[in-house]
Parts: C-alpha cells; structure tokens; sequence
C-alpha cells in the first residue's frame, strides 16, 4: 500500500473513531412517585439496601440536596417538562390539567434528531405530546392489572387493559420499547415512570412476605406533637395514627385483583390482619401506632424493591446491547416523603423529607464514578439538562439550569445559592396549608398564607444546622433578626426573578 494510501485510511479510521465519538448520548430517565431518600440505601441504609439503585449512586453521582419548586405529584412532572416553575406552566395542583401545547423539552429533542418516548405513570390529563412513543397508566393507575393509553392504529389515544403487577409491566413495556420499537440510528429518550411508592403500597406477590421478621426503626420524630411549629402542622390530616384508612393498611379491599392474585393476598395478609384484629381491644394508644407503623411502612419498602428490581432489569440491558457506554441513566421521584416523620405519611411540605428528592446520575466516561455533590440543584434543572445532554440549545424562557457542569465536577462559579418553593393545593387532600418559601440550605424562611379557605400570616424560621428535624421555629428570635431580614429580602428577590407577581 502507499504512503497517500496509509494516510488515507489513517485518517479515514480517525474520522470513524471521531463520529463514533461524537454520537448524541441517549437518555434513560427512571422517575417513581413519593420515593423518599430514606428508603433508598445510597442515602441511607437504615430501612432498605437497593443495589441496582446503588449501582447507578457507584457507577456516577449522587445529589444530595435535590430540592422541587411545588411537592405534588402532577406538578413536578409539570415542571421536569417544561423546565418551569407551576405558575407559568399552568399547572399548580393535581387537579389541573397540562397544557401539552406548549413548549416542553421532548418536544425540544425529538425536533433534534432524537427517538422520545414515556412508558407508566403520566398523571398530567392531558394526552402526552412530543413523544414518538407513549403507554401511560391511566390517571394515578392502580398496583395490580393496569389500564394504559397508548396510540391506536389511527394514532388517537386508546385504552389497553392489562394483567399483571404493574411496575413489572412498566419495565416490560419499557424494555420492549428498547428492544424491538426504536430506530437503533437514532439517539433516544426513554421515560420510564412508575407508579411505584406512591399509597396505598401495594406490593408484588413475591414481596408480600418479604420483611415479616424484621422491625423497621422508628423515626426519631414520629411521636411529634407538632408544639415548635405554627398552627398548620398540627391542622394537618396525614398522620400515621389517624389518617391511614383499613385499605392503606391491608385490613380491607383487593382493589382491581382477579380471584388467583386474591387467593395469594389473603393468604400473606389474613393471618396477620387476625392476630391484630384480635389483639387491639388490649393493645395501648402506642402500641396501636406502632403496629401501622410497621404495616405501612413495610409495604412502602416493598414496592421500592420492586422499582429497584426494574432499574437493574433496564441497567442489565443497556449492558447486554452494549449501549451503556453511551447512555446516560438518571433516576429520581416527583418528590420526597415522610415515612413516620413528624408521625406523618404524604408529602407537600417545604419541611426537608418532601422538600428533597432522590438524583442520581450515571454517565461513564463524564460523571466521574462514586461522586457526591451538595449543590442546589432542582427538578427544575432536568429539563436543561436533558437538553444539554443532547446538545439542543436551552430556550431562554426555561426557569433551570443544566446540571451537565456540576455533573462533570466544575459548577459553575455563579451557582444558585437560594431556591424558591410554593406549594398551592389547599382545599385539598390532607389539608396542607398552601405556602412559599425560601432556603439557603443553612436557614429556611416558610410562610403559611391559607388554610381551609382561612386566611393566613403564619411564618417559620429554621436553623437547618442546630435543628435539622425542623422542630423548632425560631421566626421572631431575636437571636435570628439579621438572618429573618436577609432571608425575606432573598424571597422577594426570588419571587420577582420568578415572576411570582401575586400569585396565590
């Protein structure tokens, strides 16, 4: 061969080696519903290990102060898909209804050359846009024999029941989706979304044993009584002692089960449900609590180990395709949650177990493996970064930023150091007041303003650091003035960045 012949397939395999490399990253987004940081051992060991959740913590980063702009359910999957906060993407509450007209980042990335697609839980209305493909459950779903809305061949929205247990038919679908329904040219997003924890925590048939000897550890804060705080905390209807209905607690009711998952429910439930039935005219006030307690709780654990079970299931494939090199894995929850703080159940609260959220992060050759990071980050960014990842250009009404520098180790020097939140569902489900506020992540400024169509002026002030279980408002300490005034100068500031303007 000659020297201009080498030269040429030098740079011919140079080229190859350049293309390949510069091949768009698909995106696989993993989001549950009400999964907390305290059952997920990457943040905490204490109740639950999820190993396949933790490959994703080992092999990437993992965020540990996620905070979202509103702790609702349909709200947050609002804003991941604008990239807006609730006010201006028009979707405040649960029972609004998502204006899939407007902008939205799928949108965004499958003008850009990409395959987008959004398998289970939905829970915004509307029918999804932008997405090539979408099998979404139909409003919150149920745990059991699911229906599911998906194009038909005319391409309007049509509804498929099915038989099963529904996180693992989510993971089917999604694994299908990967496996036989994507152009493999193309780069894709993949939206995996389980209904999984949210209540009542129906678990799988192979999990409905699973925890019966063991004892979950008590929150230190479950016997809470709620005197440090204003009147909202304690007006309140989530608790463990008296909120939790018979069917929460397994006592009653089999949902949407045919007779052979009945016949295996009743007999991991029935005995129990017995020895407790027969036993509570003797048991105390305590005791009582303490046994719904471990009931709820390890129900809740036991759907998380089957969301755990589907994220090894999608990470055991990109693995076998030999797509894991260039895929980037990111796993999160709509919001946090109370498992016994506080003696609640729920979510909502700018108090810190609803106010955070799970982030992970995975993306070899990028996120340097077993990472950590403590910078204010948000559900408001993932939109951004999804873009970034994919290199489409970030339109400027977006409210977040892309998380891509901090994920590479180099946040940038101009870093949110405050962050926004407001949270508006009241009259509504467990009567939590309606409530913005702001955090430095040192200090939180909280003002309650109404309640049961009450009007309200109520403010709380934390001192994260000195009462990290938010116990005990200082607002109006003295000791607290300087920081009370900076913290309500940043709150203003924010809600103008924001374009808050009156907005209640």
């Amino acid at each position: 061969m000659t020297k201009p012949a080498l030269l040429a397939v030098s740079f011919g395999c140079l080229a190859s080696l350049f293309a390949q490399a510069a091949d768009p990253p698909n995106i696989v987004f993993i989001f549950t519903d009400d999964h907390c940081e305290q059952a997920l051992s990457a943040y905490d060991p204490a109740r639950v290990t999820t190993p396949n959740l933790d490959r994703i913590a080992a092999d990437g980063m993992r965020f540990d102060r996620c905070y979202v702009t509103n702790s609702i359910c349909g709200p947050s999957r609002a804003v991941i898909q604008t990239g807006k906060y609730s006010h201006l993407n028009g979707f405040r509450t649960n029972r609004g209804r998502f204006n899939g007209d407007q902008q939205t980042f799928p949108k965004l990335l499958k003008a850009n050359g990409y395959q987008t697609a959004i398998v289970g839980k939905w829970h915004l209305g509307s029918t999804p846009q932008g997405y090539d493909y979408y099998d979404v459950l139909k409003g919150q779903g149920p745990y059991y024999n699911p229906p599911m809305i998906t194009a038909g061949d005319d391409g309007n929205p049509v509804t498929r029941r099915h038989t099963g247990y529904t996180t693992e038919i989510i993971t089917d679908k999604s694994l299908a989706w990967l496996k036989e329904k994507r152009d493999p040219n193309k780069p894709f997003m993949l939206m995996c979304q389980h209904k999984a924890p949210h209540r009542n925590w129906m678990p799988a048939p192979k999990y409905l044993n699973w925890l019966d000897d063991v004892t979950i550890p008590e929150p230190e804060t479950l016997w809470d009584d709620y005197s440090g705080r204003t009147q909202s905390a304690s007006r309140q209807a989530m608790t463990v002692k008296e909120h939790l209905t018979s069917n929460d607690l397994k006592l009653t009711g089999h949902s949407s089960m045919n007779p052979d998952q009945i016949k295996v429910w009743d007999a991991a439930y029935r005995a129990k449900n017995e020895a407790y039935l027969k036993n509570r005219e003797n048991m105390t006030e305590k005791e009582i609590i303490q046994w719904k307690y471990q009931r709820y709780v390890k129900d809740y654990l036991r759907c998380v180990k089957s969301v755990d079970d589907s994220v090894g299931a999608v990470l055991d494939y990109l693995e076998e395709a030999g797509l894991a090199d260039n895929t980037v894995v990111i796993y999160s929850s709509d919001q946090g949650w109370y498992l016994g703080e506080h003696g609640w159940f729920d979510k909502r609260w700018m108090y810190e177990e609803s106010f955070k959220t799970p982030l992970l992060m995975r993306w070899p050759g990028v996120v340097k493996p077993g990472t950590t990071n403590n910078d204010m980050v948000s559900n408001l960014d993932f939109a951004e970064t999804f873009l970034s990842i994919a290199g489409v250009e970030i339109p400027a009404d977006m409210q977040g930023r892309s998380l891509v520098p901090i994920a590479k180790g180099q946040t940038p020097s101009d870093w949110r150091q405050s962050f926004y939140y407001h949270y508006y569902e009241n009259p509504g489900a467990h009567n939590v007041a309606r409530h913005f506020g702001v955090t430095n992540g040192r200090h939180k400024l909280i003002h309650f303003y109404a309640l049961e169509g009450e009007s309200l002026d109520d403010w709380e002030l934390f001192d994260l650091d000195k009462d990290p279980n938010e116990l005990h408002s200082v607002y109006g300490d003295p000791a607290y003035a300087s920081i009370q005034s900076s913290l309500l100068e940043e709150l203003h500031r924010l809600q103008q960045e924001y374009a808050v303007g009156d907005d209640r």
